[in-house]
């Protein structure tokens, strides 16, 4: 990978990481699981979400870089990832999460924070030690089509972004319990 893609890479998934543990540090039970409104995800349903999805990436990135590099693909973001990145990060339309990544308490509350930054840590070890280049290896996404394991990578980072401003507005309700011990 070029020292740049792997600098941008690794920066932003530890400045989105950094960026989530901050809007979640130090809330409650009761914080964790507030819903602002019928069908809207909780804190604790956002990061299940998160590390459900991130797992997910990284398994499929792994097995992409383990088959040969495939020089007659192109991503369908060719050369305009910030371009995915703002698409990824818009949250002026909803998007349906896949059944396989969707809220199903997986985990108690009290380990999703270590749950997230395990798969985080993983994702930033990944970025920083592959020795393929992720630009040559590919897999699809269900609504951009073909996008390159670099791309993935960045994916997972505003992914993450897009999850944490959802945290915020849950955080920003009116009838968010704000006592810690709620």
């Amino acid at each position: 990978m070029r020292p740049a893609d792997r600098e941008r890479a690794v920066s932003y998934l530890a400045q989105t990481r950094d960026n989530l543990l901050r809007a979640t540090s130090g809330l409650s039970p009761s914080q964790l699981q507030f819903k602002p409104s019928p069908g809207r995800w909780s804190v604790s349903e956002c990061l299940e979400h998160l590390i459900a999805v991130e797992n997910r990436i990284l398994e499929s990135i792994s097995s992409a870089l383990g088959q040969p590099a495939d020089s007659s693909k192109r991503s369908a973001f060719d050369g305009r990832d910030d371009e995915l990145l703002q698409v990824v990060t818009d949250r002026t339309s909803r998007r349906e999460a896949p059944e396989p990544v969707q809220p199903s308490n997986r985990w108690p509350h009290d380990q999703l924070i270590r749950e997230f930054e395990a798969a985080r840590k993983r994702s930033i070890e990944l970025a920083a030690t592959t020795e393929c280049d992720p630009r040559r290896h590919f897999f699809a996404h269900r609504a951009f089509g073909d996008l390159d394991c670099y791309q993935w990578m960045l994916l997972v980072a505003a992914h993450g972004d897009r999850h944490r401003a959802q945290i915020e507005d849950v955080l920003a309700a009116p009838n968010f319990p704000r006592a810690s011990g709620a």
